[in-house]
């Protein structure tokens, strides 16, 4: 009993500090400071939420640009990968086949080269972004589906190069661009 009252109510204070008062401190700044990114960095449009950007959505309408794809079908709670190994026959199958069906809807060739974001899945399932060159490669197709001109293609391209986000910091990660803010001011152009 003389240990055990002690070590009790040290595990009492502990879990107070660090299960209540700390999270509490912690959620508290984060409101103050980076109140949006708390909130899940939402996306409003005209006082409606229609995403986050921060997660991937499924897109398969030929007007818009398309995310990675993704081995959980965009589900949060099933987010991940798909776990499957480079040697793979199903991780092969599914490759190929994502691959088929990207020429087919942007009316590429057979052995088009096709940008690695566009045919494998990330690690979460719910990557926002997609490479620049896979934007660029949705090009054609988006502005045959929306009748284009000449003009307002050109505008589409410039579109497209406005949304490149640089690495982090300058050296961390790859140019990138978010589909879903590249969409919604895709619908404001057109």
């Amino acid at each position: 009993m003389k240990i055990f009252l002690p070590c009790f109510r040290l595990f009492l204070v502990l879990v107070i500090l660090t299960g209540v008062i700390y999270p509490l401190a912690v959620t508290a700044v984060a409101q103050l400071i980076f109140h949006n990114q708390a909130e899940g960095s939402p996306v409003n449009l005209n006082g409606k939420l229609i995403g986050s950007s921060l997660l991937s959505q499924k897109t398969e309408s030929p007007k818009y640009f398309w995310p990675r794809p993704s081995a959980g079908d965009y589900a949060t709670v099933a987010s991940g990968a798909s776990n499957l190994g480079p040697g793979s026959d199903a991780l092969k199958k599914a490759i190929s086949d994502r691959a088929d069906k990207m020429r087919a809807a942007n009316h590429l060739a057979a052995d088009a080269p096709l940008p690695d974001d566009m045919i494998t899945t990330s690690a979460s399932g719910l990557d926002p972004h997609i490479s620049p060159a896979a934007a660029r490669m949705q090009i054609d197709r988006i502005a045959q589906a929306r009748s284009l001109n000449t003009d307002q293609k050109t505008r589409l391209i410039k579109l497209v190069e406005d949304h490149v986000e640089g690495p982090q910091l300058g050296f961390l990660g790859e140019p990138r661009i978010n589909v879903l803010l590249l969409n919604l001011a895709l619908d404001e152009l057109h």
